[in-house]
């Protein structure tokens, strides 16, 4: 009778640690490939960041438009929680479209590249550099994030997908070569139906299968027309994709205000050394790399975002500054107007000229957000 009350502590204990270990929820399985499958499971884990707690579904979570959960703040914090980032989580929903960065010269724009900035050309390139991040995953080196996968049993699978050997790790190149198929495998798991769904109420209003309400079709023809949005977010399928993504990739400075509220401006200096100076200058400081020359003409360009889901996704713009999408739509009607409000922008320069003294009234600015929130993947 002693041993099997002791049995019962143990078993008990194990229970409770099991419940304690910072863990995440993973949805029930679909039909994924099993690279896609392993990808998932590492989406979803949260003891691959240092210390344990942090996984990629932290800032992207599904029940937000795999965008962050937390959306009471502009930017997300890292796994140690004090830290924060000074850009909003975008959603990592139909990523997979978005081509390697390069310029148009029919839009006069570089398009593409992942990341706000573009400073990454695929998907397994934006999925390594969370871990590395000390502002995200904090991890010191692949080697760890490697050891970190087998401790937590992912090791099996890793092994059934990219091969016996292939969590040896003796030398250097062998790490690398892990981690790299580490992203490899979450890459294929955003490549996946469950993050390009198409399933949204526009897509089946696309299919001949409900209509729109009379509020929701005026928002169409507005965000067609007057409201200028499908210049950038083009609302018709491209390419050959399933439906339109409502992005033409492209980048622009849309003369969003610095937000103050954003935590990264007051965090430690060793952390962020400009304090409430800082500006984040995007585009132009990913061109500077390769055309320093032409950096100029690139500050405060970010990325045109996809619309899908983008009801889920709140807070918007790049640095949070937008709490809702009736507020984002009504700073692209009434920048240029002074009665509005707005202040400066955060970067003055490269502004796009398209937007801010559109003439929506209140009413249709309404009739754009019923629409946008017709874009919801069920």
């Amino acid at each position: 009778m002693f041993r099997a009350s002791w049995l019962v502590i143990v078993l008990g204990l194990v229970g409770l640690g099991w419940y304690l270990w910072p863990h995440s929820e993973v949805p029930l399985a679909s039909t994924l490939s099993a690279k896609a499958a392993l990808g998932k499971q590492l989406f979803f884990e949260k003891r691959l960041s240092e210390p344990a707690g942090q996984s990629c579904a932290t800032c992207h979570d599904p029940n937000t438009g795999f965008a962050d959960p937390e959306n009471k703040l502009p930017t997300s914090n890292g796994t140690l929680t004090w830290v924060f980032g000074f850009r909003n989580s975008p959603t990592v929903t139909y990523s997979k479209f978005i081509p390697p960065l390069d310029y148009d010269e029919g839009l006069v724009s570089y398009v593409g590249g992942l990341f706000w900035d573009g400073r990454v050309d695929s998907l397994a390139e934006q999925a390594e550099k969370p871990f590395l991040n000390p502002l995200e995953m904090h991890n010191y080196n692949k080697w760890l994030v490697v050891q970190s996968l087998i401790k937590a049993g992912h090791g099996p699978a890793f092994r059934k997908v990219y091969g016996a050997k292939s969590l040896d790790l003796k030398t250097d190149a062998q790490a690398n070569a892990a981690f790299a198929n580490i992203a490899d495998a979450i890459s294929a798991y955003e490549q996946s139906a469950e993050l390009n769904r198409f399933s949204s109420k526009f897509d089946s209003h696309l299919k001949g299968k409900v209509k729109l309400t009379a509020q929701e079709a005026l928002g169409l023809e507005l965000f067609n027309g007057k409201g200028r949005c499908a210049f950038c977010h083009v609302s018709t399928a491209q390419n050959g994709q399933p439906g339109p993504l409502f992005t033409n990739f492209s980048y622009h400075n849309l003369g969003i205000p610095k937000n103050w509220s954003n935590p990264f401006l007051y965090q430690p200096d060793f952390i962020n050394p400009l304090g409430d100076d800082f500006v984040d200058n995007g585009l132009g400081e990913t061109v500077a790399e390769f055309y320093p020359e032409g950096a100029k003409w690139e500050d405060g360009k970010f990325r045109t975002p996809t619309l899908r889901n983008i009801e889920k996704t709140a807070p918007y713009g790049h640095n949070g500054f937008f709490k809702s999408l009736k507020e984002i739509v009504h700073f692209y009607n009434t920048r240029e107007v002074p009665s509005a409000g707005w202040g400066p922008p955060e970067v003055s320069a490269n502004e796009n000229p398209r937007i801010g003294n559109l003439g929506l009234t209140d009413a249709e600015e309404d009739a754009i957000v019923a629409f946008l929130r017709t874009l919801t993947d069920k």
